[in-house]
């Protein structure tokens, strides 16, 4: 029985090595490409295993983004609960600027949430996408738990105001601060006149104003 186990456990243990290889070959993809752009084919050149053998761990290229996904999310949540553990009270405006200093660098997690979910989500199995919604589900949790202790006249209907607000605003920082030389000069050939902000900046305007 304990051999049974001992190999189980070292299967396991090998398998999630390479699903974290995988993911961390497509993490460097993503960091220099956009999605349509990156292949299976290409992750696995990436890696030390063939491309069928990716297939062993992910069955299409949606799951493995949505992999990558999910760890973005988790290191984000890290951040948030961070703010909440480190700190017994906080002004509406210094949580609107903590919280938008933990979007400051995840610039991939904003990219990621500027993607068309609904192709990326209908592409993965079930197994996949419950993953992916945990770790989803407890960056809320996350964030709803420093808007009660920090905010504790904040009504319930306030607080889901906030949060179903705040996620889907998440959608749009990306686009409006990671802007292109040809956008730039679309705008411009336009005569669209468009003032440029970091993602911080856009991050804590947001957040302020749904702060009230």
């Amino acid at each position: 029985m304990t051999d049974r186990v001992s190999k189980g456990g070292n299967f396991m243990e090998h398998s999630d090595l390479r699903k974290e290889e995988i993911i961390k070959a497509c993490t460097d993809l993503y960091d220099k490409y956009n999605f349509k752009d990156i292949t299976i084919k290409l992750i696995s050149e990436q890696t030390t295993f063939s491309r069928p053998s990716i297939y062993n761990y992910f069955e299409t290229k949606e799951e493995i983004f949505l992999a990558l996904f999910q760890k973005e999310y988790e290191k984000w949540q890290d951040e948030v609960d961070a703010i909440r553990n480190n700190n017994e009270s906080l002004t509406k405006d210094e949580f609107a600027e903590k919280l938008a200093h933990t979007l400051e660098d995840k610039e991939r997690l904003l990219k990621l949430l500027s993607m068309n979910m609904y192709d990326l989500e209908e592409n993965s199995r079930i197994e996949r996408l419950t993953e992916f919604k945990k770790a989803y589900g407890n960056a809320v949790h996350a964030v709803r738990l420093c808007l009660n202790k920090f905010f504790k006249d904040m009504s319930e209907e306030d607080t889901i105001e906030f949060i179903y607000s705040f996620f889907p605003f998440m959608f749009g920082i990306y686009p409006y601060a990671s802007v292109t030389k040809k956008q730039k000069q679309a705008m411009k050939e336009a005569g669209i006149k468009y003032k440029y902000f970091t993602i911080y900046e856009i991050a804590y305007m947001g957040i302020r104003k749904l702060l009230g």
